[in-house]
């Protein structure tokens, strides 16, 4: 297998990234992406699945662009502040001189470093940082796209020098997406490996995917229906239907502003609903309890409604924690180190998506409401990553038939299949066995599907 070049001694005048040394050998999939991506004039997007080392990747890329140069300006940017330790700590391991390394956001600013770690955030307010670098990596890219408005520029300013290498990575893009277009001119994709290469190949766990069907109270039902009637009318009335363009009508004012505030509170109510459903959250705890003594994530969409779950998990006796974005930077690092020890349910709102590496943890739970294909595929891949003894890894998607959840295990699917691009009827399997865990026999709704 092909290893990574690297020199142990590179000369003063060489390139700080020139002394990138990895402790061990590359994939052939992140060698081979890392010639695509130099072959396409070091412009393009990795896109690559959770677990499988794009950030390595990134790295490699680097030192190839780099070869030969006295210095080379590499900008790296994460979308959260965690990350920026987590990568310098990895350049440090890397063989990287700490001296070469600086960090850019709110509470420290190094300016003069060949390497740069920062975040979105911090760049849109100095986009000098993108025009002195000769290379920027966009990690997470996705979440680069037209309809964060705010994040519109720095594709601006990248472009601004043909020359300035340019590489985005994510797990996942929908490319028929029009609010992807930009990314994908600016960084067309080079080299694709999603969940099913990696599980075909050995390199992550075999994702099984289980159903859980509940239903709403009949209060709950007439909540979600007459929020579901609000929104159906209102985007009739002002030929709307997604938040963008709702959006835009708000920034407007006048009597649509106030259709398009109206709108939004339904949506949020109909999530709400969705989120904490009582047989959604007490189907969670059952769940948990069929695997004590296991690291289990849960993901919602609400606040509220993962509160409402770790009171319940707590009142039968299990201890749990929550992390969301309200929670402050050094709690959550309390939280992590103590799961697996003082507890093991963690309840998360998106926090734990990305970034998050702990390859020990082989069960998910899904309580949330979402047709986001890049949310699921963090999610999936949150578990999905090898372990010792680990070969496969348990999601279950609890659902409200009936609902806007139903095309849930659609976007699972996609997912798993085709990262996002679309779906292969193939794929999905019905499992007649007992399930993996529980041991009833799944119905129809209830389907195993193997990625």
């Amino acid at each position: 297998m092909p290893t990574a070049p690297s020199s142990s001694s590179s000369p003063p005048s060489a390139a700080a990234i020139a002394s990138l040394r990895f402790p061990f050998e590359l994939k052939r999939d992140q060698v081979e992406a890392a010639g695509a991506w130099v072959e396409n004039g070091c412009r393009g997007s990795v896109i690559f699945s959770t677990g499988t080392g794009k950030t390595e990747i990134a790295w490699e890329c680097a030192r190839r662009a780099a070869a030969g140069a006295k210095t080379f300006r590499i900008l790296f940017l994460v979308p959260r502040i965690v990350l920026i330790d987590q990568n310098v700590r990895r350049l440090l391991s890397y063989g990287i001189d700490e001296n070469a390394i600086g960090v850019y956001y709110g509470e420290r600013k190094d300016m003069t470093r060949e390497i740069t770690i920062s975040t979105y955030q911090s760049v849109i307010n100095n986009f000098d940082l993108i025009r002195n670098a000769d290379m920027v990596v966009l990690d997470e890219v996705h979440l680069v796209s037209e309809s964060a408005s705010e994040y519109d520029r720095i594709f601006d300013v990248i472009v601004e020098d043909h020359r300035k290498a340019i590489l985005g990575l994510t797990a996942t893009i929908d490319e028929r997406d029009p609010k992807y277009q930009t990314i994908l001119t600016v960084a067309p994709p080079v080299k694709k490996y999603m969940i099913k290469d990696a599980v075909t190949d050995g390199r992550l766990a075999r994702p099984v995917i289980v159903e859980e069907q509940v239903r709403f109270t009949d209060e709950e039902q007439k909540i979600y229906d007459e929020a579901s009637a609000a929104i159906k009318e209102i985007s009739r009335k002002l030929q709307a239907y997604d938040p963008v363009k709702m959006t835009k009508m708000l920034a407007r004012g006048g009597a649509r502003a106030t259709m398009a505030k109206t709108w939004f509170a339904a949506v949020r109510k109909r999530k709400e609903v969705l989120s904490s459903t009582r047989q959604k959250l007490a189907r969670a705890v059952e769940i948990v309890k069929k695997h004590p003594g296991e690291r289990i994530m849960i993901f919602s969409e609400t606040v509220d409604s993962i509160q409402q779950l770790r009171d319940m998990l707590e009142s039968s006796g299990i201890p749990a924690r929550t992390i969301h974005n309200g929670v402050r930077r050094q709690e959550r690092q309390d939280i992590l180190e103590s799961w697996g020890r003082d507890y093991f349910p963690l309840l998360s709102v998106h926090t734990l998506e990305i970034g998050y590496d702990v390859p020990q943890v082989g069960i998910a739970i899904i309580i949330a409401s979402t047709s986001n294909m890049n949310q699921v595929a963090q999610r999936i891949g949150r578990v999905v990553r090898k372990a010792e003894g680990k070969e496969h890894a348990l999601v279950y998607i609890v659902y409200v038939n009936g609902t806007k959840d139903d095309n849930m295990l659609r976007v699972v699917k996609a997912a798993i299949e085709k990262g996002g691009r679309g779906e292969d009827d193939g794929a999905a399997k019905s499992s007649r066995h007992s399930r993996v865990a529980g041991g009833r026999r799944p119905s129809a709704s209830q389907r195993t599907l193997l990625g």
